[in-house]
Order: C-alpha cells, then structure tokens, then sequence
C-alpha cells in the first residue's frame, strides 16, 4: 500500500453526515466512525494529537486509507455504523456482537403457530420476541400460556391439504386437555389463530387485550349459564392477574419508555436498558462494553440504545436516560428530576452501579487468584489502605534511644513484598538534642526524601511510619515542607494494638489479625525496628571503644575513630605490628598503643 498522505484524503472529505472507516497497511478495517460533519471529525484525528490518549495515537499511527457513507441524518449514520462494526469486528471499535447467548422467544409463522424458544434468531421462521437475559421470567412467561390457551407442542405440518388427508393423529397432549387436535380437524384454524393474537400481546408486556378477551368470554358463557366454563375463563384471568402482581409495575399512567443508565470507569462502561410498556417493566438488561479508546460515555450509550432497541423490538417513543445526548434517535430523550420518571430511572442506576461493583469485585478476586502469594497479599494490602497504586516499593522508619543516649533511626525497603538490603539506611540524629522521637522522625524524613528528590531515585509507594499520632504528624510536617504530602501515601503502626493510623483522621483502622497484609506491615515494621537497635548498639559499642582508646596519650576521637575504621575493632589493633599501626597513627603514637595494651594486659 502506498505510503498516506492524510492531507490529500481529508481533502476528499466532505462536510455532511455520515461514517468513516479506516484501514491499515493490510487493508484491513481497524475503525468505523459516525460523525455529523465527516471533515471536522476525521481532521481531528490528525490536526489534534496533544489532545489525544496513547490508544487514538496508536490508532492514528496505523492509518493507510479512509472510506466514507454519507447519509442523510445523524440517526442513518448511527445504523450504519453498528451494522458496519458487526461485519468488520473492528480491533480499536467496542465490539457489537449479536446477541446469539440469550434465548428468544418465537412464534411461528405457519398454520397453527406454536410458540418456541430459540437461540437462532431467523426473522423467516416467525416473530422473535427477546432476548431474556434472565431465563426464569421467560419460563414464567411460557407456563402462562400453557395454564391460558391450548397451543399445540407437535411440529407437524398442519397444511390444509395435510389434515384433510388424515396424515395425523392427536397425541396424549389432546386427552390430556392440553391441545384441542387441529391435526385431525376438530380445531378451527381462525379459533385457534384467537389465542396465538393474545399470546403476542401478552409477549408485547399489554396485558389489557388478554384480559379483556376472557373477560369477554366469562360474561358470554355466563349468560348461556354455561357457568363451569365461566368459572374456567375466570381462573385464567385469575392466572393474569397473578402475573401482573408478579411484575415490576412503575405507574399505568407512564406510556411506553425506554430507560437508559450508564456508568463507567478508565476500562470500561456499563449500561441498563429496562422496557417499559404500560408501566410494567417487562425487560431488563445489563452489559458491560469494554473501551478500546477514549470513548465519551455520550457516544457510547447512543451506540448501546440502536443496539437495545434493534434486539428488543422496541419502538417507544420516549427514551429516558441519565445523562443528555446530543443525537437524534428519533425519540424523545428526557432526564427526568422528580416524579414516577426519576423513581424509575434511580431503579436503573441502582442495577447498573451494583452490576459494576459485582464486575469489579469479581475482577479484583481473579486477579488476586490468578496472582503469587506474593501479589495477593499486595493487592490486599492495597484494599486494606484504599491505595491507588498497588504498594510495591513500602519504606519504613524507625526510631532507637536508650534513656536518650546515642540517639539514630532506620529506614528499611520492602519491594515486592521482599526486603531490598541494599537499599536500608541508618541515620545518627544530627538536630534533635535528647530523647525527641517527633523532632527525631521529622529529621530523618526530611533528609531522606530530600536526597530522593535531588537524586530522582525512585519514589516509594508506600510510607510506614514506626508510632502512633505524634511520629507520623511530624512524618507528615517533613512531606509537607518538600511538598511531597498527598502524593505519597504515608501511614503510622502503633504498636500496642496493631492500629494502623492515617493523616488527619482521628480514628484508627484496625485490619483483621489474621489478615497477610498486617502480617506484612508487621514484618515491616520489625525489621526496621532490629535494623535501628543493630546500629544503635553498635554505635555505643563503637563510642565505649573510641572512649578507651582515648585513654592514650596523644590520641583523640578522630584518630580513635580512623583506627577502628582501619582495624574495624579493637583487638586487631592489639594484634597489629606497630609498623601497621604506625601507618595510620605515625610511629610515635603507635608506641604509645602498644604500651598501653601492655600495661593493661599485665
């Protein structure tokens, strides 16, 4: 394929409705588009790339060739381009399949139509009436018909030349009262074809034709004191009345409607759509749409109300819905803020956010299967805390002084929920004079974060701090002074009951015991605590050793501190020649120590 030259095809780009397919260096389809000025809509494809996400950049970059249909409405180019996604399938469109998972239910276009459901969607066969998303209504539905009307359940073919030969015989179903035989005559065709027109009523959601009929019936076997069959045509009102008690009635005096309810997150869209006939709710469906780009919940919705009201028969003319649409579906598109309307609307958001909430639930507790132990406890630790980065790089800080004496702190990283060594660090308190944990903690993470800053090494996910309210306050004071507080998330343990405090919230959390994520904060919070008494006790270990070695003449703290730095200890010093120690101290002063260990030694 020749190389595009997108300047040259938009100048073939008319300013009408209508759709827009684009093709890749293979020649296959990768988008199709609606738009009501086809120039602006494809332009902006290519004069608009600041504003575009990584997905539409990498669609853009795959673009070779454009097609386009010009239509006349806005309306025409909404089919068009769900007719076109269904054939073409395109990778960057969300995908419009038919819907051949949901049973329907048909009535047959033959002589004696019999009423079946299917899962082939043949418009020759009779009239679909579906899809149920939910199978126990439609069984509800057909076990109606079966206590109203005698539809045969043979699939005979009962031409006229047929019965007239005597090519049948009734089955069980006739003397079992089920059917009344039109295989063998004893059923008028233009009787029988009485209940097949209720049956599509009652499929419809009208109730009232049905009703009336049997109502009409009952007075008339009434008056001829046929008063048994008055009495069956009674309980079969009876029969309807119990289905409509079963059904979700919204107010009678709503007409026909559509409802429409969408919500969405970064990866996908979730529409309702409930029919309402008479005001029943007679169907009900939730879908989950996957985004492949940055679509609008405006464009998908209308997208999603073609699709629903092509699969369902639907011609109301009012659509209601929860968010404006700014395209003509050849309905009136209301957003109702009070009344029966808005009760009605809310019944559709509540079904829609509880089906996310389930999707998303479902979503998380298979990603946490699927994952290694080591990734569920991380994910649960990001639910635990409400984190919106999972916490893979956790960095901990601890405090450690006895009776004030040689105060440091330690900070130990985590990442993947493994200890990173080579990234502890220990720190001697250099500001804070006495026993201070607050000033202390605020010292060390500010100098901490400080470096982090200046040498742009990798910020944690995640900030423990070794205390309760005061030490992760004064962690907070430090973030705040470098501007870092709110983009890193920072939590306090306290140690007496595990409690597991945020910034500015007075109450603590208190996460299961038993729970893996507390066992890792846990464990955590224990190794930055051995991490700061180790150097605590080796740096008074150190101290009492440049103490004594401070008993020679001639030496102070810095040459006692350059010579355990060199021998890493006392007693190699002791067992050094004086030549090497002379090295580091010069010869005079090396004389002194090995006078020194001789007399202390005696």
């Amino acid at each position: 394929m020749p190389e595009f030259d997108y300047k040259k095809e938009l100048a073939k780009v008319p300013h009408e409705p209508g759709v827009y397919r684009y093709f890749d260096a293979t020649g296959e389809v990768i988008y199709v588009g609606k738009a009501k000025d086809l120039r602006n809509r494809v332009s902006s494809y290519f004069t608009n790339s600041k504003g575009h996400d990584r997905k539409t950049l990498r669609l853009v970059s795959q673009i070779r060739k454009i097609e386009f249909t010009i239509v006349h409405t806005e309306f025409d180019a909404l089919l068009l381009e769900n007719q076109l996604i269904k054939r073409y399938q395109p990778k960057f469109n969300i995908l419009l399949r038919d819907d051949k998972t949901y049973p329907f239910v048909c009535v047959t276009n033959e002589h004696f139509p019999r009423v079946i459901t299917t899962r082939r969607i043949d418009r020759k066969l009779g009239t679909f009436y579906g899809p149920f998303a939910n199978l126990k209504p439609m069984y509800t539905v057909l076990d109606m018909f079966s206590q109203l009307f005698t539809i045969r359940t043979c699939n005979y073919n009962l031409a006229p030349e047929n019965i007239e030969a005597g090519k049948y015989k009734v089955c069980l179903e006739y003397h079992i009262g089920n059917c009344k035989g039109p295989c063998e005559g004893r059923q008028a065709e233009a009787d029988y074809n009485k209940d097949i027109e209720q049956v599509h009523h009652i499929l419809k959601g009208n109730l009232k034709p049905a009703q009336d009929h049997f109502r009409n019936r009952m007075v008339e076997a009434a008056n001829d004191l046929a008063f048994e069959q008055a009495q069956q045509y009674k309980d079969k009102m009876d029969v309807l009345q119990r289905f409509q008690s079963k059904s979700t009635v919204v107010n009678p005096k709503i007409a026909d409607a559509d409802v429409f309810s969408i919500a969405s997150d970064e990866t996908a869209a979730y529409i309702n759509f409930m029919k309402v006939i008479n005001g029943t709710i007679v169907q009900a469906h939730t879908v989950e749409v996957k985004k492949k780009l940055d679509e609008a919940d405006a464009d998908l919705l209308a997208m999603l109300i073609i699709e629903f009201r092509e699969q369902y028969g639907s011609q109301s003319k009012e659509i209601i819905s929860n968010i404006p649409l700014d395209v003509d579906l050849k309905a009136e598109v209301t957003i109702p803020q009070i009344g029966d309307k808005k009760k009605l609307l809310d019944m559709s958001l509540k079904n829609v956010l509880y089906f996310r909430r389930e999707r998303q639930d479902r979503a998380a507790a298979e990603a946490t299967a699927n994952a290694s132990k080591k990734d569920r406890v991380l994910i649960k630790l990001k639910q635990d805390l409400q984190l919106k980065t999972l916490p893979n790089r956790i960095e901990c800080f601890d405090n450690s002084n006895i009776q004030g004496t040689n105060p440091v702190s330690a900070m130990v990283c985590f990442i993947g929920g493994k200890p990173a060594n080579k990234e502890y660090r220990h720190f001697s308190i250099k500001t804070v004079i006495g026993p201070n944990d607050f000033a202390s903690m605020h010292e060390v993470v500010t100098r901490r974060y400080t470096r982090v800053l200046e040498e742009q090494t990798d910020m944690p996910d995640l900030i423990v701090i070794d205390g309760g309210k005061g030490q992760l306050s004064a962690a907070c004071d430090a973030l705040k002074a470098l501007g870092l507080y709110g983009k890193v998330p920072i939590i306090g343990i306290a140690k007496r009951l595990e409690e597991i405090y945020f910034p500015e919230d007075n109450l603590p959390l208190y996460i299961d015991k038993k729970s893996e994520s507390l066992k890792l904060i846990q464990r955590i919070r224990d190794e930055a605590h051995r991490f700061a008494i180790t150097y605590h006790r080796d740096k008074r270990s150190r101290n009492s050793l440049i103490s004594e070695l401070e008993n020679v003449e001639g030496i102070g703290k810095k040459t006692a501190a350059k010579l355990l730095k060199h021998f890493k200890g006392v007693k190699k010093i002791k067992e050094a020649s004086i030549d090497e120690v002379a090295e580091v101290v010069g010869k005079d002063r090396a004389v002194k120590l090995k006078q020194y260990f001789e007399t202390i030694e005696q």
